[in-house]
């Protein structure tokens, strides 16, 4: 596996203290990887920095070289089983010298004991490989316009008012690891909604749940679980359906899944992104027939 050169620049200032690896908190997520994930076209929500850290307050690191921020990474520890490794840049200026990958193996040491999974753009699968991932399959992201005309569909309702159990079961068979804390504030946060369709034979099951959530441009949709895809679609334009006319939004679809590529195409949406899905150990087994939305590409 690929390694810190202990000869390289970025080693020899960490060493002589130049060179600082710390945790972030809601201010520096705000004004350092936030805006860089702007700026990079990454399109980064509107409370990101605040929801991010739900998932795990010890798992953004931010590196600086004598106070300036140069580098940033997450590595997000869900439980002692699975981590995810996403937000990961670095000043151009600074690149080539060692900063990342020091970076990237603090994170990776937060992560030890954990199969790390993480999205990475199809040209640096290799590079990938080279620190020990494997690749699983491609996520891709999808834009489309909001059309005039759409309404919340028969049967849909708020995430608040269904089994908040039955939103974690199901998203428990979709996402490799609990993560509670995290989903109580993203289906809470400002400038989005969520939305879920309970079973009507079981009130204690939903048979989907969505999220859309405001960004810097536009909106995205994610994560959108649903047992089949007539659920899907209801999700899917009920979500839109509160979102205003014209404005531009993104759908993130695992492409093992047939049915949200196809929910993709009847849509006219168009593909502009995608990335590998990858995963250092075994992929975890997931019902990615009912992953229509990944929840995001920087924690999964």
């Amino acid at each position: 596996m690929k390694q810190l050169d202990p000869g390289s620049e970025a080693a020899r200032d960490l060493a002589s203290g130049r060179f600082v690896i710390r945790t972030m908190d809601v201010s520096d997520m705000r004004r350092v990887p936030i805006p860089w994930m702007r700026d990079a076209g990454w399109n980064p929500g509107l409370q990101d920095a605040e929801t991010f850290l739900m998932a795990d307050a010890e798992g953004f690191l931010i590196g600086e070289l004598e106070g300036r921020p140069i580098a940033c990474v997450s590595g997000v520890r869900y439980d002692d089983t699975f981590g995810f490794m996403g937000c990961y840049i670095v000043d151009p200026e600074f690149r080539g010298r060692g900063y990342g990958m020091a970076v990237h193996e603090a994170a990776r040491r937060h992560l030890q004991g954990c199969v790390q999974g993480g999205d990475g753009v199809l040209e640096n699968v290799s590079k990938y490989e080279r620190i020990g991932r494997v690749f699983a399959y491609r996520n891709a992201r999808y834009e489309g316009v909001r059309r005039p005309g759409l309404e919340r569909s028969s049967g849909v309702v708020g995430v608040g008012e269904v089994s908040w159990d039955a939103i974690l079961r199901l998203d428990r068979e979709c996402f490799p690891a609990p993560r509670e804390r995290f989903l109580r504030a993203w289906v809470s946060q400002p400038d989005a909604m969520a939305l879920a369709i309970p079973d009507p034979e079981d009130q204690g099951r939903v048979l989907g749940y969505g999220v859309i959530r405001a960004c810097f441009r536009g909106w995205k949709i994610g994560p959108l679980f649903a047992r089949n895809a007539t659920v899907a679609e209801a999700l899917f334009q009920s979500l839109l359906a509160g979102v205003p006319d014209g404005e531009p939004y993104w759908l993130d679809v695992a492409e093992p899944n047939g049915d949200g590529l196809a929910l993709a195409r009847r849509h006219d949406l168009k593909e502009v992104f995608a990335t590998a899905r990858m995963y250092t150990g075994p992929a975890p087994r997931l019902r990615l027939d009912c992953v229509y939305g990944v929840t995001t590409f920087e924690l999964g």
